[in-house]
C-alpha cells in the first residue's frame, strides 16, 4: 500500500488563467447533464414510460443510497491514495468515463419485461449508474482546492465550474427534447438521446484529463490514520459538518422541485409541451445569477450572499403553491425569479468546501480532499434519491395512477396532485428555512481562511 501525499512547497499559483478554468469546466458537462436530464425527466421516465409503479422506483432510489453510502467515501480515499505519474485525480477521469458512459445509456432502455423484470433492471443499472458516477465525479470535484488556494478565487473557480455545468444542462435539456420528438415511438427518442449524452459524457472527462495538470505531490512517512478514522476525522471538522448541511439542504430541495416539476406541470398546471421552455428560463436564469452572485461574493461575503439569494428563493417556492391549471405563463414567469436562488444552490456550498479542507490540513498535516469530496457527491445523490423516493413512496400512498399513453393522460386524485403541489413548493421552502441558522454559525470567514492559510505557508516554509 502506497503511503498518503502531501503537496511539496512548491503550491500552484493563486490565480488561475483562462485555459486552466475552462479545461476544469468541461469536466462537469458529464455531471451537469446527469443532473439536468435525470432531475426533470427520470421520475417521470420511469412512471409513466417504463411503467414502474411509484413504490418500487422509490426502493430503488432508497438502495442505491445504501451503496452511496460506501462506494463515494471509499471511491474518494482510493483517489488520495491514487499515485501515478498523471496524479491521484486525473486517471479517473480517464479510466471512469466509458463505463459511466455506457450505464447512462442502458438507464434510458424500455426491455420487455414484467413489472418485478423491469425492477431489477433498473435497480442493476442504477447501482452501475451510480458507481460510475462517482468514479467519475469525487476526484474531478476534489481538484478544487488543488488548483487554488485564495479565498475569492475559490469562488471565482466555482463560478466558473457551475457555469459550464448551468449551460450545459441547459444545452442537454434542449438536444434531449429535440432527439425525443424527432422520433415516432418515445421509448426509441429515449435511447437515442442516452447515446448520445452518453458521447458527450465521455469526451468531456477526456477533455478534462488532457487539458489539467494537477500540483505535484511527493511521498510522505505520515502515518495513514486508515479509512474509518480518516472518516471519524472529517466527521470531527464542526466548519465541515455546517457545509455538509448547507449542502445536503439546499439539494434536497432543488431535487424535490426538479424531480417533481415534469409531474407537476403535466398534471396540475398543464402545458407539458411547453415544459422545456420552464426548464430553458430556469436555467438560463441560474446561470445569470450565478456569474452576479460571485461578484457580489467577494464584497458581502459567502453568508450574506446565502441569506439575500435564499429569501428571494422561499418567496418564489411559497408562490408555486398557488398555481392554478392553465397559469403556465405565472409558472414560467417564476421559474425565472426561482434562478436567484438556485444559483446559490450551487455556488456558495462549493465555494466553502475547500476552505475547510485546509482546516483539516492545518490541524492534521494530511490533505485529504478525496474523502471530503466524496461525502459531498454522496450528498448531491443523497438530495437526489431522497427526493425521488419520498416523493414517490407518498405518491404511491395517495393512489397514483402510471400513464399507459402520454396522449391520454389519466385523472390522479385529488390527494395526488395536492402532493405534488406541495412537493415543488412547500417542502422545498422549509428545508430552506432550515438550512439558515447553520449558515450564520458557519465559521470561516474571509479573515478566518487568512489565519489558515498563513499557518499552512509558515508550516511548509518550515519543512524540508
Amino acid at each position: 500500500m502506497s503511503t498518503p501525499t502531501t503537496p511539496i512547497a512548491t503550491a500552484p499559483a493563486d490565480k488561475l488563467s483562462f485555459g486552466r478554468k475552462l479545461a476544469f469546466g468541461v469536466g462537469d458537462l458529464g455531471p451537469a447533464l446527469v443532473a439536468s436530464i435525470q432531475g426533470f425527466f427520470l421520475n417521470a421516465f420511469l412512471l409513466d414510460i417504463a411503467g414502474i409503479r411509484p413504490g418500487l422506483a422509490g426502493i430503488i432510489f432508497l438502495v442505491v443510497k445504501i451503496w452511496d453510502s460506501v462506494n463515494d467515501p471509499l471511491i474518494g480515499r482510493l483517489t488520495d491514495r491514487t499515485n501515478t505519474r498523471w496524479g491521484r485525480r486525473r486517471p479517473w477521469l480517464l479510466f471512469g468515463a466509458i463505463p459511466f458512459g455506457l450505464a447512462w445509456f442502458l438507464q434510458w432502455l424500455v426491455p420487455d419485461l414484467s413489472q418485478a423484470g423491469l425492477f431489477w433492471y433498473y435497480l442493476i443499472v442504477a447501482l452501475l449508474l451510480d458507481t460510475g458516477f462517482t468514479a467519475v465525479n469525487v476526484p474531478y470535484t476534489a481538484l478544487t482546492p488543488e488548483l487554488t488556494q485564495d479565498y475569492d478565487e475559490r469562488t471565482s473557480l466555482n463560478s466558473f465550474r457551475f457555469s459550464f455545468s448551468i449551460m450545459g444542462g441547459l444545452a442537454a435539456l434542449i438536444i434531449h427534447s429535440i432527439l425525443i420528438e424527432s422520433f415516432p415511438s418515445v421509448t426509441q427518442g429515449y435511447a437515442i438521446s442516452a447515446a448520445v449524452m452518453a458521447g458527450f459524457i465521455i469526451l468531456s472527462n477526456f477533455i478534462t484529463f488532457a487539458f489539467t495538470e494537477e500540483s505535484h505531490f511527493k511521498e510522505t512517512e505520515e502515518e495513514d490514520p486508515g479509512f474509518v478514522e480518516g472518516v471519524k476525522i472529517a466527521l470531527r471538522n464542526r466548519p465541515f459538518l455546517y457545509v455538509v448541511a448547507i449542502y445536503l439542504l439546499s439539494w434536497l430541495c432543488i431535487q424535490f422541485v426538479q424531480a417533481n416539476m415534469l409531474l407537476y406541470v403535466r398534471y396540475w398546471v398543464g402545458g407539458e409541451d411547453q415544459f422545456i421552455q420552464l426548464a430553458f428560463a430556469l436555467q438560463v436564469s441560474a446561470f445569470v445569477f450565478l456569474l452576479m452572485w460571485s461578484k457580489v461574493s467577494q464584497k458581502w461575503g459567502k453568508q450574506k450572499v446565502y441569506y439575500v439569494g435564499m429569501s428571494f428563493w422561499i418567496a418564489v417556492e411559497i408562490a408555486l403553491f398557488f398555481v392554478q391549471p392553465g397559469q403556465f405563463t405565472l409558472l414560467l414567469g417564476l421559474a425565472i425569479l426561482a434562478g436567484v436562488g438556485v444559483s446559490i444552490g450551487y455556488l456558495v456550498p462549493w465555494s466553502m468546501l475547500p476552505d475547510v479542507v485546509e482546516l483539516d490540513e492545518l490541524e492534521t498535516g494530511q490533505r485529504r480532499e478525496g474523502i471530503y469530496y466524496g461525502f459531498f457527491v454522496f450528498l448531491q445523490k443523497l438530495g437526489i434519491s431522497l427526493g425521488l423516493a419520498l416523493s414517490n413512496f407518498i405518491l404511491e400512498a395517495a393512489g397514483y395512477i402510471n400513464a399507459e399513453n402520454l396522449s391520454a393522460l389519466p385523472e390522479q386524485p385529488t390527494a395526488v396532485l395536492t402532493a405534488l403541489r406541495i412537493f415543488v413548493s412547500l417542502v422545498p421552502a422549509v428545508i430552506l428555512l432550515i438550512s439558515f441558522p447553520i449558515v450564520y454559525r458557519y465559521p470561516i470567514t474571509r479573515e478566518k481562511h487568512a489565519e489558515i492559510r498563513a499557518a499552512l505557508d509558515a508550516r511548509k516554509a518550515t519543512t524540508p
